[in-house]
């Protein structure tokens, strides 16, 4: 594993997270963002589920050819979304047999066309329920979700709070967070999660700005505030590509520096299947290539079903 220090403390790890592709050419985009991301030895890749679940068998073949064809940590997200209890389990069991240890585990959000939460009548009703089921069946490294801002669905952040705490209690290894672009919304949420006693890592999920309406998008849907400094740095840039993308990483880069000198030694990147700006964001907190070779087998082709 690719480590380093940025000033006094525990060296710096670094994990990254991919979505299945959803075709041919999406697919050669993800596995050349692969094999670019791969020799800086994360510790670990996860994968997405579409947030109702719909996703679930790509999720499964990316995630297995992830662990079969290259060295990395192949983490799948699992949700509580349209399955029962032991079909989520069945499904975890499988991974275990694969050699997965590793696994995200998420409420999930409910399908397209339902309002509202609604658990499947035999199935998990929350991420916490979901983490004592793993739990109970095998030594899974589990990750999960939080919300520095507060879940949108949340009725305060004590509540949010308290669900975290509910997760972790249950077996959770480490917490990563929504995006955010607020360096003081992060250090204000991890005093307050020490303060509940909650005592696993809270590690910080950065979102580097690929194109900014999407992530304003994805801002209003999951409750993340964006600063009035962040809106005009990408002001009047929709057209200039290169302009916006020395932007971003200049933003990114000056975000995880930050968070570095208040301590944070663990990063989780989502890439958007795009190896540029997170490669350049671990390069300038001095995260090298290994020596290693990655791939196990040289042939990345065939389509992902």
């Amino acid at each position: 594993m690719s480590t380093t220090n940025v000033g006094i403390g525990t060296p710096i790890r670094v994990s990254f997270e991919f979505f299945p592709p959803g075709d041919a050419a999406m697919e050669e985009t993800l596995w050349k963002s692969v094999k670019r991301l791969a020799p800086l030895g994360p510790r670990f890749v996860s994968v997405t589920y579409g947030a109702d679940g719909s996703t679930r068998e790509r999720t499964h073949n990316l995630v297995t050819r992830i662990q079969r064809e290259t060295s990395l940590v192949g983490a799948p997200h699992l949700t509580c979304v349209g399955a029962s209890k032991g079909e989520i389990l069945d499904i975890a069991r499988r991974y275990w047999d694969q050699g997965i240890r590793h696994l995200v585990a998420l409420r999930g959000d409910p399908p397209q066309g339902q309002t509202g939460w609604q658990p499947h009548p035999d199935g998990f009703a929350y991420a916490s329920d979901l983490v004592e089921g793993l739990s109970s069946i095998a030594n899974f490294d589990i990750s999960v979700a939080a919300y520095p801002e507060k879940h949108p669905e949340a009725p305060s952040p004590k509540f949010d709070l308290d669900n975290l705490k509910r997760k972790v209690d249950a077996g959770a290894s480490r917490a990563i967070t929504q995006f955010f672009y607020d360096t003081d919304v992060f250090l204000r949420f991890r005093e307050r999660c020490a303060t509940a006693g909650i005592h696993a890592p809270i590690v910080p999920g950065i979102l580097p700005v690929t194109r900014f309406p999407q992530v304003l998008r994805f801002a209003e849907r999951c409750g993340a505030s964006i600063p009035d400094w962040l809106k005009e740095r990408f002001h009047g840039l929709e057209d200039d590509h290169e302009t916006r993308r020395m932007i971003a990483a200049s933003v990114a880069i000056e975000q995880v520096h930050a968070l570095a000198r208040h301590g944070v030694r663990d990063f989780h990147f989502y890439t958007l299947n795009r190896a540029e700006l997170t490669y350049a964001i671990c390069h300038a907190l001095n995260i090298r290539p290994t020596a290693q070779p990655v791939e196990q087998q040289a042939s990345f082709e065939g389509a992902l079903v």
